[in-house]
């Protein structure tokens, strides 16, 4: 039997596939260090929320691969995908991590262009002569 948890999240355009084992605190992305691949501090800051509310940052390892979309969909997607592996590895921690919402995925997307209008919902500057 794997000792593995598998989970995916979502967030935008960008999908994150999230493997965790018990470990001590590893983070793969993309087989880069977190840390490498994101170059943000605000991004790790997003990634590692669900490891430290559930206080296993330096017990579990976590590789993952990350496609589609930007850094900040990206590390959103990391987060819930993170979390539910947390979860499905031990189902206790879903009352916390449900409670901080880390278990929501985050519906809002960019809104599409319309035609006639320079943007989604931006107009032309309008003049009565």
């Amino acid at each position: 039997m794997d000792d593995r948890t598998y989970a995916t999240g979502r967030r935008k355009e960008a999908i994150a596939k999230v493997w965790i084992r018990p470990g001590q605190g590893e983070i793969i992305v993309n087989n880069k260090e977190m840390g490498a691949y994101f170059n943000r501090k605000t991004a790790e800051m997003v990634v590692r929320q669900p490891m430290v509310l559930t206080e296993t940052l330096t017990s579990v390892d976590i590789k993952a691969t990350v496609l589609g979309g930007g850094l900040s969909g990206q590390a959103g997607a990391l987060r819930l995908g993170i979390s539910k592996a947390l979860m499905f590895s031990n189902p206790d921690f879903r009352a916390p991590l449900k409670k901080a919402g880390f278990l929501t995925r985050d519906s809002r997307k960019v809104e599409r262009k319309k035609y006639g209008r320079p943007g989604a919902r931006k107009r032309f500057q309008f003049s009565k002569r």
